[in-house]
């Protein structure tokens, strides 16, 4: 490789790898709120998501039946999951723990994971990748790692489609940044909303509705684990997911 070839590989990385930018203005009151959490980044250091949504039509495998809670165990809380013409609903009972409903295979390392969701009850969600669990206070399970925060719309911060720390330092990737905006409206209320993950090496990106959001590089700290679908501690919110599947990649 000539020396003119090398640095033109080199100027391509750094160029993948730049900072995204600025906080938005409008985010200041979040920024304030959230910054000093252990996970929480820098805003001129974050980088941009600027793919496109992958490809979601071949290679996937179907991880809900639509009749029964086959492969999946719901840990943390006794909020509700059940099936109902063909989807899985998850109901908060107030005064339960978040309670995930997590899938029984835990090796998901490097994947493309796509599923819809739907708030019939506001209340804050997300889906889990990548997760473990561990012994909680009282003799209780504490599910943590990182999360696709969908988070309804009773706030106006608008971060779902980033990557929340789920009892592990909190937001590793908010959507504060003026170039966020298009990831921000993207989520419909009263209609199906989709989420895209993609997890290859320590490189995690992340799409709502098709619209770039979160570009997280992970530390090493979770390079496997399983899925979770959150409903939230809190006094009301259900949640509808349907076409929940994974594609695997090659490491």
């Amino acid at each position: 490789m000539t020396r003119f070839n090398l640095l033109f590989v080199l100027f391509c990385c750094i160029s993948q790898l730049s900072p995204a930018g600025e906080l938005d203005p409008q985010q200041h009151q979040w920024h304030a709120r959230y910054i000093k959490q252990p996970n929480a980044p820098q805003p001129e250091k974050m980088l941009l998501n600027t793919d496109a949504e992958p490809d979601l039509t071949k290679g996937f495998t179907s991880l809900f039946n639509g009749k029964d809670l086959q492969g999946w165990t719901p840990k943390g809380g006794t909020c509700t999951f059940e099936v109902q013409d063909g989807l899985l609903v998850g109901k908060c009972v107030p005064g339960s723990n978040s309670t995930y409903l997590c899938t029984d295979q835990a090796d998901f390392s490097d994947f493309v994971f796509t599923c819809d969701m739907k708030w019939r009850v506001d209340g804050n969600s997300g889906v889990m990748f990548r997760s473990r669990a561990k012994p909680g206070k009282n003799d209780t399970v504490t599910v943590f790692g990182p999360q696709f925060e969908m988070e309804g719309f009773s706030q106006d911060r608008h971060w779902s489609g980033g990557i929340y720390g789920q009892s592990c330092g909190g937001y590793f990737y908010p959507l504060w940044l003026k170039e966020h905006k298009a990831a921000r409206a993207a989520t419909k209320e009263g209609k199906w909303n989709r989420v895209t993950i993609s997890a290859q090496g320590n490189v995690v990106k992340t799409w709502i509705n098709g619209v770039p959001a979160s570009h997280w590089i992970d530390d090493g700290s979770y390079p496997r684990g399983f899925f979770g679908l959150q409903i939230h501690k809190g006094d009301k919110g259900t949640v509808l997911w349907k076409n929940v599947r994974v594609r695997r990649l090659e490491p």
